[in-house]
């Protein structure tokens, strides 16, 4: 599910920076503040101990929640 939602995301994300303006300005931005944090987020819960599947839920929360703000 989480590559299914994750394409979704992809989908919506892009026909929102091809839009241009400030909107997608701010999309743009967002998406990769939102993956650098993340990768550190994730990246630490890892080193610490935390199971690949623990990781892979809490990304697909985030994605999750990116899907619903972006398909209003």
């Amino acid at each position: 599910m989480l590559g299914i939602e994750s394409q979704q995301v992809i989908y919506l994300r892009t026909i929102k920076i091809a839009a241009g303006g400030k909107k997608a300005h701010r999309e743009a931005r967002l998406m990769v503040t939102e993956k650098v944090a993340a990768g550190l987020h994730e990246g630490w819960r890892l080193m610490t101990g935390g199971s690949a599947q623990s990781i892979l839920k809490g990304y697909r929360k985030k994605v999750q929640a990116n899907a619903r703000r972006l398909s209003r």
